[in-house]
């Protein structure tokens, strides 16, 4: 491959750092989503700005290790900002086979899922037109972009059964509908991201492209099946990091309470021992039911809350907002075995 100035490879270097923090940025603030924050338009202008750069920075390069040169302007602009059409533009000009089984799963998944093409073109929506929909209305503009969080929630609709629609109105497993809507749709974008980031480690771009997507991209390209949807990018967020963690160190006064409160109840619950999915980082933990209503989970020696009852007494975090348990794994069996330990 040839040679690329100095000053156009730190840009497009530049692009490829840019966007990788956008799509993890998206990705946290998805996770963000719940039922005190729909603002959904930062994730969308954070996904729809990531994966148009993405996919931008990736074509150039592409077109520099197929044409030994990079494209001019007006290639690039003519592309526009449509997700799919930069998407299918990959596919068929910048996205060879590396002889591996993994690539036919890949090209599969880009080429037919219907998620992914669904999702896609609700944020080509969003950065088309979409995000000034408000001000279409406002100024009568004959050229109106088209509602996308009406779409997006339509779509997160048909991910839900009816057993999420009764969580919603349990004020213990509310949460756990919101972690089940970003984790699907997050394993559709891993699993994109990750198809075209193994492009970079399999050579197919050549030694620049290993070069430019080192620090950035190969993370995402070493995902497999069982890592899509296991990550909590929540740690990125501005949101997420200024909000205090309300947790509780025990001490050997809370021990010697365990031990010896009749009204506390507690049982310790072993990953290996466990029949069904487990929601937890940690291998071990200790369930606690007080007084038959507060339901807390220790954790390597700190208390969470883990049901609303123990939340509000204790003013506890629960698992999942304190990054102690998968988002997109209930913990409702645990809170059930925690009650049921006041029968036995």
């Amino acid at each position: 491959m040839p040679e690329i100035e100095n000053i156009k490879y730190f840009a497009l270097l530049e692009e490829f750092e840019t966007s990788h923090k956008l799509i993890k940025l998206g990705f946290g603030e998805l996770q963000n989503i719940n039922l005190s924050n729909g603002f959904y338009f930062l994730p969308f202008q954070l996904l729809s700005q990531g994966f148009e750069r993405f996919m931008k920075a990736y074509i150039c390069l592409g077109h520099l290790h197929k044409h030994e040169k990079l494209p001019n302007s007006k290639y690039i602009k003519n592309l526009g900002h449509d997700l799919e059409k930069l998407l299918k533009e990959i596919i068929e000009n910048y996205y060879r086979d590396f002889n591996r089984s993994q690539f036919n799963l890949d090209n599969e998944f880009i080429q037919t899922d219907s998620d992914l093409k669904e999702l896609l073109f609700i944020l080509s929506e969003f950065g088309k037109l979409a995000r000034y929909h408000n001000f279409d209305l406002i100024t009568d503009n004959a050229k109106i972009g088209v509602n996308t969080t009406q779409l997006w929630e339509a779509f997160e609709n048909k991910v839900l059964n009816s057993k999420d629609y009764e969580k919603l109105m349990d004020f213990n497993l509310s949460h756990e509908v919101y972690n089940k809507i970003s984790t699907y749709i997050i394993v559709v974008f891993e699993k994109f991201i990750s198809a075209i980031s193994r492009q970079f480690i399999f050579k197919c771009l050549g030694q620049k492209g290993i070069q430019l997507s080192a620090s950035t991209f190969f993370d995402f390209g070493m995902l497999c099946e069982k890592d899509f949807g296991k990550k909590d990018y929540r740690s990125q967020t501005t949101k997420y990091k200024e909000t205090p963690k309300k947790v509780h160190k025990r001490t050997i006064l809370d021990d010697i309470q365990r031990n010896i409160n009749p009204e506390f109840k507690s049982k310790k619950i072993l990953k290996s021992e466990y029949n069904g999915d487990w929601p937890f980082y940690a291998d071990k933990v200790i369930i606690e039911c007080r007084q038959s209503h507060w339901c807390i989970v220790t954790i390597d020696g700190f208390d969470y809350a883990l049901n609303g009852s123990a939340k509000g007494r204790y003013k506890l975090e629960n698992p999942h907002d304190a990054g102690m348990a998968i988002l997109g794994k209930s913990i409702s069996n645990f809170i059930k075995m925690a009650l049921e330990l006041n029968t036995t």
